[in-house]
């Protein structure tokens, strides 16, 4: 059974710092693009951080690595703007057959003072 399980989520401050991970189970996470969503309320969902090609709303701000040995995907999340608000979601796609997809659960961030 595949898991994609989010953490770190919670309130912060406008300027402050989150660091999201995402632990995976039942793949071969080495085979696997990671990536991160959002879906603020009343939106489309959205691509946060692929491994290349940042969205323009977070450049410069978000950062996206892995470690394989741990099977995590983590999101580190700078100088955090109320408009960050959103339930963020880790996305795991099989490298080679793209078909194979898998969401996790989401964990909410809220940015506010």
């Amino acid at each position: 059974q595949v898991q994609l399980v989010e953490s770190g989520g919670g309130l912060v401050q406008p300027g402050g710092s989150l660091r999201l991970s995402c632990v995976a189970s039942g793949i071969t996470f080495s085979s696997y693009i990671m990536s991160w969503y959002r879906q603020a309320p009343g939106k489309e969902r959205e691509l946060v951080a692929p491994t290349t090609d940042y969205a323009d709303s977070v450049k410069g701000r978000f950062t996206i690595s892995r470690d394989n040995a741990k099977n995590t995907v983590y999101l580190q999340m700078n100088s955090l703007k109320p408009e960050d608000t959103a339930v963020y979601y880790c996305h795991a796609a099989h490298a080679t057959f793209r078909w194979r997809i898998y969401w996790g659960q989401g964990t909410q961030v809220t940015v506010s003072s």
